[in-house]
This record gives structure tokens, sequence and C-alpha cells, in this order.
């Protein structure tokens, strides 16, 4: 899914989010910040359930699905740095550095 896709989704949010919650969002942060996405995404299930909205849960969904690339991209991440700071923690003070995490999406 394109960048744009995930902002055509967002945009859809955010009307939505608008108009029924009075809620306002920022659609760019939302179709690159997994974070920021999961919480609207939470937001929207939690007023679509109080609310009986399908439409509402069917975009949350959406927006959902179209952050998971980016979601497991940052997990990825994290689980890499992470590693690196044991590697580095265990050689000691003075060892090399291991920046593996350079190498992810660096050889295409």
């Amino acid at each position: 899914m394109t960048e744009n896709d995930r902002i055509a989704i967002a945009a859809r949010m955010h009307v939505a989010l608008r108009r029924k919650t009075g809620r306002v969002t920022d659609t760019e942060w939302m179709a690159v910040d997994v974070d920021y996405a999961a919480e609207l995404v939470r937001l929207a299930r939690a007023w679509a359930a109080e609310h009986g909205d399908d439409d509402l849960a069917a975009i949350a969904t959406s927006l959902e699905a179209a952050m998971e690339p980016l979601a497991i991209e940052a997990r990825v991440r994290a689980a890499l740095h992470q590693a690196e700071e044991r590697v580095d923690e265990q050689a000691g003070p003075g060892a090399a550095r291991r920046p593996w995490s350079r190498y992810l999406r660096g050889s295409r």
C-alpha cells in the first residue's frame, strides 16, 4: 500500500471522526505514525461500539490494515536496536559497535 493510499484512508478517518465525535486529527501524521494511527483506531472503535457505528468501525479496520506494514517495520527496527544494545553491553566498554540496523533496507 502506498503512502497516498494511507493518506486517503486517514482522510476518511479524519472526516468521520470530525463529523461524529468532533475530534480534529492530523491526516498526514496519521498516515505515517503507527502509534498515532493506532490510538485513533482505538478511539474510533470505542465510539463505533458505543454508538453502533459500523461505518466508522470499517474505516478503523481499513486504517489498521493500511498501517500494518509500517507497524511491522517499526517492531523490526526496535528489535534490532535492542539486539545491538545487548551485544554492546556484553562486549564491554571500548569494544567495536555492531550497527546492524543500518543494513535494514540498505541492500536494494
